[in-house]
């Protein structure tokens, strides 16, 4: 039977003091509709629909309802199918329903409890059964109502601190990261570009087999964080050996080279203030201690090689030479990109992780960008090329 032309929906009755809750009533009888309409319109605004595609329509359009009264025997289209209607659709599928009948048949009711309806009233209708079935459910839907506006309050509240709690991190660690960036005149944008060094690589090599498993996107956000503490322990350093211009000797070298170890301890003794172990404070002391560890295992501080080095310090230690080769120094002239490929490529498993360097050499193009992009502003003459007595990345 094909639903007939609906009268357009009505707000039936509300009185002066009705505190604002919409209700549907849903029936093919106006009778059924008026009856219910005085039970339940001094209390309530009552909107009506006389059959199931009219219910859907005023269901899914403001005011919406409360909650729906409706009726299981229509012609076109019966309750039951309303329900599931009204289930299927985002902006009607948590308003409860109550199913009216006349029925006394308990299939008919658990078929509609199942389907998902909160509540039977049959008719003949009973004032006060209906009020208080009405009161109920509506309690119980601001109820649910209130909670989800506090757990989205509390995920939103909790989204934020998260966000700033990053930000707090992300500018402790920049400023200290700058510390020893001050001190050390000729890294200016250093930090940006290894950290987009570092990004790239590890972009490229999180679906490699060999590390699928760690490059996960939290722990290469993690990682990024991190990065620009690999040098910290510069700070520990005396001017005249870390501001020298010129090649150090014997000597200023292993003074040099114990940044490492000196970024590691200060790390791990903030590690030690507090009361849980902090991701990227491991991954940064991580990072600043072994950066410098070489894979054939001819690095500082501690020789390690191989995968013996952790990955954090084996993407920054590329990373790392990298913008050592292409940026000037006051002791040595920037490298052209070419050449600063192939000493990377050359040190393709003696000084690299091999596919650490495959990945570097298939994209190169975004590294070479990405130096560009963050390249530091000319402060001197660049000054004849010179190496120091442990290569281009003290």
């Amino acid at each position: 039977m094909s639903d007939p032309t609906p009268p357009p929906p009505a707000t039936v009755r509300r009185s002066d003091d009705a505190p604002g809750a919409t209700l549907l009533i849903v029936d093919d009888q106006p009778e059924n509709l008026a009856v219910l309409a005085e039970i339940l319109s001094d209390h309530h605004r009552v909107r009506a629909a006389r059959s199931g595609l009219q219910a859907l329509r005023v269901a899914a359009s403001p005011p919406r309802p409360d909650l729906v009264l409706l009726d299981i025997m229509m012609p076109g289209m019966d309750g039951f199918e309303v329900l599931e209607r009204l289930r299927a659709n985002p902006l009607t599928r948590a308003i409860p329903v109550i199913f009216v009948t006349a029925l006394d048949d308990t299939r008919s009711e658990v078929q509609g409890l199942t389907a998902g309806a909160v509540d039977y009233i049959s008719k003949p209708f009973i004032p006060a059964v209906v009020q208080a079935r009405v009161r109920t459910h509506l309690e119980l839907k601001w109820a649910r109502d209130r909670l989800r506006d506090q757990n989205t309050w509390l995920e939103q509240e909790v989204s934020r601190r998260m966000e700033e709690n990053t930000m707090i991190q992300e500018v402790s660690i920049r400023a200290l990261a700058h510390l020893a960036e001050i001190r050390d005149l000729e890294t200016g944008n250093h930090i940006l570009r290894t950290q987009g060094y570092v990004l790239e690589l590890a972009g490229r090599l999180r679906h490699h087999p060999r590390f699928s498993a760690v490059l996960t996107n939290h722990f290469i956000e993690v990682l990024v964080r991190s990065a620009p503490l690999h040098d910290i322990g510069k700070v520990g350093i005396p001017d005249q050996i870390l501001l020298k211009p010129g090649p150090l000797d014997p000597q200023e070298w292993a003074v040099m080279k114990t940044h490492a170890a000196l970024g590691a301890e200060a790390i791990a003794w903030a590690e030690r203030s507090i009361p849980r172990q902090l991701e990227f404070l491991t991954l940064a002391r991580e990072i600043a201690r072994w950066h410098h560890e070489r894979w054939d295992g001819q690095g500082y501080p501690d020789g390690l090689s191989g995968e013996q080095i952790p990955l954090a310090a084996r993407l920054m230690a590329l990373a790392d030479v990298f913008d050592a080769l292409v940026s000037a120094r006051v002791y040595k002239s920037a490298l052209p990109f070419a050449e600063a490929r192939e000493i990377i490529a050359k040190g393709r498993g003696t000084h690299f992780d091999p596919d650490a360097v495959d990945a570097f050499v298939a994209g190169f193009d975004a590294f070479a960008a990405i130096a560009r992009r963050h390249q530091d502003a000319a402060t001197h003459e660049p000054a004849p090329p010179a190496v120091t007595p442990a290569g281009p990345a003290p």
